[in-house]
């Protein structure tokens, strides 16, 4: 092992054997889950943007109105921007969330036929879809990610777990890409999202608990990374 610059314990070898960490977690969190209720991808691309800085269930409380209220990307495409503003209110930051709900479903009616599009560039040409937003929906809903999705959960694990000693999410995702098999890349964050809520949380982390411990460079670790 030595250490970095940033602080971050790695592996001597630039490319870890990640597959005993894969095995571990595959234990734990053996299915691929997506914790956001949708019944098709314009849902969930939906449910996503409205989960930026806001809990999975307190999503899953607003999208059945929402959904409600409008059933297809074509009816919230022409939807009155304040009625969709109570709807998602207590989403927060609900003024620009519920413009890009509607500028997003009037895009994907009006340039990709009505479909959520399945490539990268054409998620990230949508309102309100930033790089996490558009993995979400290729790894975990299309089932082929071209990258892996880095949220808080996942940036303070790869962090902690010695994978990489980065904090910009775009530079923890491409080492994660670099030392995670493809087949995995899709689950993977869902693995380590669960993981972080459950046990490697940022303030106490449960490191004696912790099933992982044997694997990880910074068990024990007080503060978060």
């Amino acid at each position: 092992m030595r250490g970095t610059a940033c602080g971050a314990v790695m592996p001597a070898n630039p490319k870890p054997d990640t597959l005993p960490l894969i095995r571990a977690l595959k234990k734990l969190y053996p299915k691929h889950i997506i914790p956001l209720h949708h019944a098709n991808a314009w849902q969930l691309l939906c449910a996503v943007i409205l989960s930026a800085q806001c809990t999975d269930a307190r999503v899953n409380t607003i999208t059945p109105a929402l959904f409600a209220a409008y059933p297809t990307p074509q009816a919230l495409a022409q939807a009155d921007i304040q009625t969709v503003e109570k709807i998602i209110h207590s989403a927060g930051f609900y003024h620009s969330k519920a413009l890009s709900l509607i500028e997003s479903s009037r895009r994907i009616c009006d340039v990709f036929g009505g479909e959520v599009p399945q490539n990268m560039a054409d998620l990230l040409s949508l309102r309100g879809v930033a790089r996490k937003t558009a993995n979400v929906m290729l790894g975990d809903y299309f089932k082929k990610p071209e990258g892996i999705v880095v949220d808080t959960h996942v940036k303070r694990l790869a962090y902690r777990l010695g994978l990489t000693c980065q904090t910009d999410p775009v530079k923890v995702e491409k080492d994660l890409t670099g030392v995670i098999p493809y087949r995995y890349w899709g689950w993977i964050a869902i693995a380590l999202i669960l993981h972080g809520r459950q046990v490697c949380n940022a303030r106490r982390p449960l490191c004696s608990q912790c099933p992982l411990r044997p694997l990880c460079p910074r068990k024990g670790v007080k503060i978060s990374a």
